[in-house]
């Protein structure tokens, strides 16, 4: 028992001369590999997470600007502030509302009714 600790704690079992020392060695560099594998994997996992995390920000920023535009811009379509910007140049509302024209359009005749005609 005593031997098989040291032997473990001494590594023997990846210099000795067997054929499993080559193996052993094997193992070792592919369990290495999947290790370098998983901290890469989680290392762009937690990028993408920020990177998420930055977006949803401004993402929020942006939609609340958007509000306080729209707001603006409705403001700036009322009637009375565009009166209140035309009266500084002399432009006044009407007095007389707008009326609605009706435009009939023509029929047009079929080619056999312009020929009975």
């Amino acid at each position: 028992m005593k031997k098989g600790v040291y032997g473990i704690l001494k590594a023997r079992f990846l210099i000795s001369e067997e054929a499993n020392a080559a193996k052993n060695w094997r193992f070792i560099v592919f369990v290495i590999v999947l290790i370098l594998l998983m901290i890469a994997n989680t290392q762009r996992y937690e990028q993408k997470v920020f990177e998420i995390a930055t977006l949803t920000n401004e993402v929020k920023e942006l939609r609340s600007e958007f509000v306080d535009r729209r707001s603006e811009l409705m403001k700036l379509k009322m009637e009375s502030t565009v009166s209140l910007k035309m009266e500084a140049k002399q432009i006044f509302p009407s007095e007389v509302p707008p009326t609605k024209i009706i435009v009939k359009k023509a029929e047009e005749k079929s080619f056999f009714k312009k020929l009975w005609q």
